[in-house]
């Protein structure tokens, strides 16, 4: 059983919520290893389709890292703790869609781990910022890579040599998060579209994240010949079978995941 993980199984959906509030949830290495654990569980449980991730209490959902670990580490120690697999690339990469569920302050790697997730859904209390600037550090989970494709290079800029946070409304405008909800409709309207997403054939939503995906690294020509050869490889599935035929006949889709 994981310590600093509480793990909630809603049908299809599977809820990881950080589990240490009096720490603000922010990461450290127990956490980070004791998620990487849940994911593959998750991965390897057909019967869930889609991750919410989101942080205990009220007040936070990721506060960044936990800075005493970093106290009297040479940076070979560092580099060390930074070893793969990392857990904001596991979870860009991890094949089934993901969805943060920001209920307060998403700071430092907090932020970073929500930008690596495939959808951000925030709570109008929400604070979102890099303040390792302030620290005399650089973001160090992805953040300089992340939020630039995001919110822009120079939103991104702004943000990284200030440190200032901004706001739930700010984040959204900026395209840093895709939907901002009064606080208390937060979970509810989370796991609706969580919901939703996990209806569709879990094979599909496996290969349009990786096509998605795919657009952070390629060039355009690049992305749309590999999307062509996605599209053409569902037409030997099951499920695209199933999904024609449906629509055609006028009924919902029993998906069978091959």
């Amino acid at each position: 059983m994981s310590e600093t993980i509480l793990v909630e199984h809603l049908d299809s959906i599977a809820l990881l919520t950080i589990n240490r509030p009096d720490k603000l949830n922010a990461l450290n290495s127990q956490v980070r290893d004791e998620l990487l654990a849940e994911l593959e569980k998750v991965e390897n449980d057909d019967r869930l389709r889609v991750v919410v991730v989101t942080g205990a209490g009220e007040k936070s959902f990721i506060a960044g890292a936990d800075i005493g670990e970093f106290e009297g580490r040479s940076a070979f120690d560092q580099r060390n703790a930074m070893r793969f697999p990392r857990i904001f690339d596991v979870m860009a990469s991890f094949p089934k869609p993901v969805i943060a569920m920001i209920n307060g302050f998403c700071l430092g790697g907090g932020c970073e781990l929500a930008m690596s997730c495939d959808l951000r859904i925030a709570s109008d209390k929400a604070r979102f910022g890099q303040p390792e600037i302030k620290l005399g550090l650089i973001p160090g989970g992805g953040g300089t890579q992340r939020m630039p494709r995001l919110i822009g290079l120079g939103q991104a800029m702004r943000m990284m040599l200030t440190g200032d946070m901004i706001g739930a409304d700010e984040a959204l405008r900026l395209g840093l998060v895709e939907q901002v909800h009064p606080h208390g409709d937060l979970r509810e309207k989370t796991l609706e579209l969580a919901g939703r997403i996990a209806k569709m054939s879990p094979l599909t939503l496996r290969v349009a994240k990786e096509a998605v995906r795919a657009s952070e690294r390629l060039p355009i020509e690049e992305g749309i010949l590999y999307e062509r050869d996605l599209f053409c490889l569902c037409f030997s599935t099951e499920d695209k079978k199933e999904g024609v035929e449906a629509f055609l006949e006028k009924r919902a889709a029993q998906w069978k995941g091959r």
